[in-house]
């Protein structure tokens, strides 16, 4: 198992406390160009999403910078997959060409999470840090256990609703390491820099001043949010929250990994990796302004009605006190 002495070796340019940053800080990356490129009905698995940037796609995952501004690494870039209070399992599909956002699926239908009692949903926002990659080529030294093949995950506490798509800056708070079926699967905590307390909050433990009891029922959710599904509890390595300073040594690793994916130096197990930002890494690059035609990607937006939930997802679900399915109730919207 990792120590502290691994945290800090990973961060030695890491300030102890560090102002917050303005968005526009990383010069080389135009947020305010950006936009989606909606195509299909939501609730349906042809549905995607892309990101534009000046009008062409470019993906999420591989060109999205990680950090804001590189002088400070506990604030990340953070792409909304699932707004709060959603159901939709919505993630990037590492597989297709500029990663677009898409509907998972489960046993060939578009899958959902359900609302188990007290949380509607997710109870925060959900998504991914660009610019990462648990890998599964190895196993990874605090968990022991390989990478899920994903960027790492991140759920947003601050109060912003956040949109399908939406790219925003985050300061991480701290992370715990689920262990889903024998692999690593960080989830790492964030509070929107824009969120009323997030310039009163520098770790995990700081949260509880503010917002009582919430960083430990998030910590329960993760747990036993599969359970109402019929999966098991989903045991958390080392059964706490790590610190900040931890998460972001963690994160920073991960970045290492992705790089090296990108680079074409390590099995891609069948990601997609193209990037459009990048020109010096050739084995990957493409040209953003050729990208739609040379992946025969939708030229436009062409969303259509969201296709209707099943009624399943409209239920609440209960648990006893060790997290064992006790009972459902309907309720309405």
């Amino acid at each position: 198992m990792v120590g502290k002495s691994f945290a800090w070796a990973m961060l030695p340019a890491l300030a102890a406390a560090a102002t917050l940053q303005s968005r526009h800080t990383n010069s080389t990356f135009d947020y305010d160009a950006l936009s989606l490129r909606t195509v299909g009905s939501r609730n349906t698995l042809d549905w995607r999403i892309w990101l534009e940037q000046n009008g062409h796609p470019i993906s999420f995952w591989h060109d999205v910078p990680l950090y804001p501004d590189e002088c400070n690494k506990q604030i990340v870039n953070f792409v909304v997959e699932i707004p709060r209070w959603q159901d939709g399992k919505i993630e990037i599909r590492r597989q297709e060409p500029l990663n677009p956002i898409f509907h998972d699926d489960r046993n060939g239908q578009p899958r959902y999470v359900e609302s188990v009692f007290p949380h509607k949903s997710y109870p925060f926002l959900y998504g991914s840090i660009p610019q990462t990659w648990e890998s599964p080529n190895l196993d990874h030294d605090f968990t022991g256990e390989p990478g899920d093949n994903d960027p790492m995950d991140l759920f947003d506490i601050g109060q912003d609703l956040g949109y399908t798509g939406q790219v925003k800056q985050v300061k991480i708070l701290g992370a715990i390491a689920p262990n889903d079926g024998g692999e690593t699967d960080w989830k790492v905590l964030g509070i929107d820099v824009n969120d009323p307390i997030a310039s009163l909050v520098d770790n995990f433990s700081d949260v509880e001043k503010y917002r009582p009891g919430l960083i430990q029922s998030y910590f329960d959710w993760f747990t036993y949010y599969k359970v109402a599904r019929g999966d098991d509890v989903i045991p958390i390595v080392g059964n706490s929250y790590r610190n900040s300073t931890f998460a972001t040594a963690v994160v920073e690793q991960s970045h290492g990994y992705w790089l090296d994916l990108v680079k074409g130096n390590v099995d891609s197990n069948e990601i997609n990796y193209n990037q459009t930002s990048r020109p010096d890494i050739k084995h990957s690059f493409v040209s953003k302004r050729k990208a739609t035609y040379q992946f025969d990607l939708p030229a436009a937006s062409d969303e259509e009605p969201a296709a209707p939930r099943p009624e399943r997802f409209d239920q609440w679900f209960y648990l006893d006190k060790e997290f064992r399915l006790i009972e459902e109730n309907v309720v309405g919207e």
